[in-house]
């Protein structure tokens, strides 16, 4: 697919919809706002220059993929394909690239640990890629606890083990508190990076947060790390 839509979108049509995705998201305070949506767009973007992958398609995808998160739709993972479809026909997208789009909107989301999410696509897969460095490293662990606290759930709960959700729908339904977030998710990310550059990048950020999840576990238990 690269380059297919370079000469097909109006110049100012990835600007537009960045300035629309803005003003949705500047304030949203839950960890997927609109600097979450700019990092993404950037690193969507770098590695589709790496990898080879149609930019525009790539670009416009990585600002709308989070249109309407189904954590925040009921559960609802067709709202947020929907917005996109409805906000790229509307700023005049070409039919062919709205599709290439709207797929990888609806491809997008981690939906549990026994759950594919495969996508078909180049320009997905650097979207995605991208979406899921952005959960790794210091800003994963800040937004982790962000949405922990938006969602009204607990720092840990020593009582409460992680589950490795075999279904989307029991890892949609899943409660448990925060730290269980990055066993059943974000220390698995690593391993599901689509492409080279992904993983690669994907290294640091995934060791820096195995080593705040032990650093995290000690201090709970009051270890002060003073040497004798």
């Amino acid at each position: 697919m690269s380059g297919f839509a370079e000469n097909l979108v109006a110049p100012d049509l990835i600007e537009r919809v960045a300035e629309q995705i803005k003003a949705k998201f500047l304030a949203e305070s839950s960890g997927h706002d609109w600097y979450h949506i700019s990092r993404v767009w950037k690193l969507s973007r770098q590695l589709a220059a790496r990898e080879g992958a149609d930019r525009p398609v790539t670009e416009l995808a990585a600002l709308v993929h989070d249109i309407a998160d189904w954590k925040f739709h009921g559960g609802d993972d067709s709202v947020g394909p929907r917005q996109a479809e409805l906000l790229l026909t509307r700023e005049g997208a070409p039919r062919r690239v709205i599709e290439a789009v709207v797929e990888i909107v609806a491809t997008i989301s981690f939906k549990g640990a026994g759950v594919s999410s495969a996508m078909r696509t180049l320009e997905g897969k650097c979207v995605q890629d991208a979406d899921r460095l952005d959960a790794l490293g210091a800003i994963g662990i800040a937004r982790c606890f962000a949405y922990g606290g938006h969602a009204g759930r607990l720092l840990y709960d020593p009582a409460v083990p992680p589950v490795l959700h075999a279904t989307a729908e029991a890892y949609k339904a899943a409660k448990g508190h925060s730290l269980n977030h990055f066993y059943e998710k974000l220390l698995l990310l690593k391993e599901r990076m689509n492409t080279p550059s992904g993983r690669a990048l994907a290294e640091c950020r995934h060791q820096y947060m195995e080593d705040f999840v032990a650093r995290f576990l000690s201090e709970w238990e009051g270890e002060a790390g003073l040497t004798d």
